[in-house]
């Protein structure tokens, strides 16, 4: 499985490079703190997958890595995708290295 690090995502949004952002925390958790993805909870990734882009990069995240990693090898499994990466670390690595305004419990 793909991982890139906060500090790559950072840089690609800062590039404003072509990717999709998923987040696959709950929603109250998403609500409470989030880096501008599209929240798609872990519980419904696999139903929603037609909303996850096969055609550019798509960086999957969730608090500390764990859920998104899952759903990263969930569906390359099931549905064959080859454009995923886990964001190693997830929003608590975001916090402690990239905007530590962001509240995360």
């Amino acid at each position: 499985m793909k991982e890139i690090t906060v500090q790559e995502l950072h840089e690609m949004m800062q590039n404003k490079v072509d990717f999709q952002l998923i987040d696959v925390r709950e929603e109250y958790e998403f609500d409470a703190a989030n880096i501008g993805g599209e929240l798609i909870p872990l519980a419904t990734v696999i139903d929603q997958a037609e909303r996850i882009s096969r055609n550019k990069p798509v960086i999957i995240h969730c608090r500390s890595g764990a859920r998104s990693a899952a759903a990263v090898r969930e569906l390359e499994t099931r549905y064959g995708f080859d454009n995923l990466a886990n964001l190693k670390g997830g929003i608590l690595a975001w916090a402690k290295d990239i905007d530590p305004t962001i509240q995360v419990s």
